[in-house]
């Protein structure tokens, strides 16, 4: 008899430490702030699907007691002796499952010489709108003139999980860039091969092509890409870039165009062409984006002036009407003359349902990833109204992306130390509205004070990509096929 109550008695501890039902400290001495969290998870919008953002708190104390409370069912308590917060993923899920579309409560305890402090509540709302399930982005060193070991990886960002899509250690430690999707679809994809085995990687319905897209008659090799919606063309900017270095302290490096086309990629007929109305030699064209339809391209377009002039490149947002059934475009309107107030569009990006338009503006430049004074606007489409989202900082705000639902924006910030990028995730809602944005979270909350790469190029995509990167070899090895110039 005795045996059995010390069983029932183990049995319902364990059900009791399960469901984290422990006393919280009741005499707890209440502060008038939140704790010091880093990362600064508090007050944020967080997608239903996404994995738990782990924490450390930045307070000095012997023990710490987190409660999470979600709006409905029953709460759950983490402790730590450091600090540091690694949340079972499986109760976090819960967490969030319980609480969509509302808020949940996060209790911070923190006791010191024997005495228990309680911190103001975090509060975090829960939408309802989930994100796409993976992250894809370049990681390479924050270097100047040459690169070492990168690749192109793939998160899923409803857990932990990080893949290569490719890295260079397989390809002769050649540089790789530009990664691209159509529309989200990581069935649709490129990247462009610099270096050894030049060439476009093209991956489409589960096969692999390699391209060649230089010719005798355009600039260069396609640069900067753009999925047309139906999947058949690619739309590029060919560049040629020069690479400064500035020798003062706030200031590092200039990357600009001396000359820059748009052309137009068949992948089906293997040909490519010149967009003649768009193409002019007094102007540079780069950087170009389809609306959801497929009947406008939207470009960057900025006066050539001389190398030496760098300072004084402004670019402007254009928009040129496309017939898909001939391949043709019309006449480009200017629809942000960033240029008269003496500002540089860079990164133009629509969104899916076409209503917005998100971009870079920076004094002067497109290459705004090393200009701290680069921000994140949104222009209304309907209205032609310009905003500034409340999403920016002191240093640069660069490379953005849509999800395939419109609703969450992910961009690259050097906030945290001004050198590497960072992956930062945003809730765009309903009235066009960005909420307050949240870096990439990851199963060490010190991870990116370790971590010495930068994020290059975030995209979001609606599933993991089925390309195995030993079956990816082969083809990048190979020789590229050449592209055809077709006059028009």
């Amino acid at each position: 008899m005795k045996q059995t109550r010390y069983i029932l008695i183990f049995f319902l501890t364990v059900i009791c430490l399960l469901n984290s039902c422990s006393t919280m400290p009741g005499n707890a001495l209440l502060l008038d702030r939140q704790p010091d969290l880093k990362p600064n998870y508090s007050g944020v919008t967080i997608p239903v699907n996404i994995a738990p953002l782990n924490f450390r708190i930045q307070e000095k104390a012997e023990n710490y007691l987190i409660r999470f409370e979600p709006a409905t069912g029953s709460a759950f308590v983490v402790s730590s002796s450091n600090g540091t917060i690694q949340i079972p993923e499986k109760k976090w899920k819960n967490l969030l499952q319980s609480s969509v579309g509302q808020s949940i409560r996060v209790n911070v305890f923190a006791k010191t010489a024997g005495k228990w402090t309680r911190y103001q509540p975090i509060e975090n709302f829960v939408s309802p709108d989930s994100i796409d399930s993976h992250l894809v982005y370049r990681l390479i060193e924050p270097g100047f003139v040459s690169w070492g070991n990168m690749g192109i990886y793939q998160r899923n960002l409803e857990n932990f999980d990080e893949i290569p899509v490719i890295e260079n250690s397989m390809s002769d430690n050649n540089c790789m860039n530009c990664h691209s999707f159509n529309h989200n679809d990581a069935s649709t994809m490129l990247f462009h091969m610099r270096g050894a085995h030049v060439g476009t990687i093209i991956f489409q319905n589960g096969n692999v092509q390699k391209f060649n897209t230089a010719t005798d008659s355009t600039l260069s090799a396609g640069v900067y890409p753009a999925w047309h919606p139906n999947g058949r063309l690619i739309a590029f900017s060919t560049n040629k870039i020069l690479q400064r270095f500035h020798a003062v302290a706030n200031k590092r490096i200039e990357v600009q165009d001396t000359i820059s086309d748009i052309v137009l990629l068949d992948t089906r007929s293997g040909e490519i062409s010149t967009a003649n109305t768009i193409a002019t030699k007094n102007r540079m064209e780069t950087f170009p984006t389809w609306s959801p339809d497929g009947l406008f391209l939207y470009f960057c377009s900025a006066t050539r002036v001389a190398p030496s002039d760098y300072s004084h490149i402004h670019y402007d947002l254009l928009r040129c009407p496309f017939n898909p059934e001939t391949q043709t475009f019309g006449t480009a309107d200017t629809i942000f003359a960033a240029s008269k107030i003496g500002k540089s569009v860079s990164f133009p990006r629509v969104s899916p349902d076409g209503m917005y338009l998100l971009f870079c503006l920076a004094e002067y430049g497109n290459f705004s990833i090393w200009h701290d004074d680069a921000d994140l606007l949104l222009l209304n489409l309907s209205n032609g109204e310009i905003s500034r989202p409340d999403i920016n900082s002191d240093k640069s705000e660069s490379y953005h992306s849509w999800s395939s639902s419109g609703r969450w924006i992910v961009f690259s910030s050097r906030r945290s130390d001004g050198l590497f990028t960072r992956p930062y995730l945003a809730y765009f809602d309903r009235n066009g509205t960005v909420h307050k944005p949240f870096v990439l979270p990851q199963k060490d909350p010190d991870f990116y004070d370790l971590f010495l790469k930068s994020y290059n190029l975030p995209e979001l995509v609606t599933s993991e990509i089925r390309l195995n990167p030993r079956k990816l070899l082969p083809m990048v090895r190979a020789e590229a096929t050449p592209v055809t110039f077709r006059t028009k």
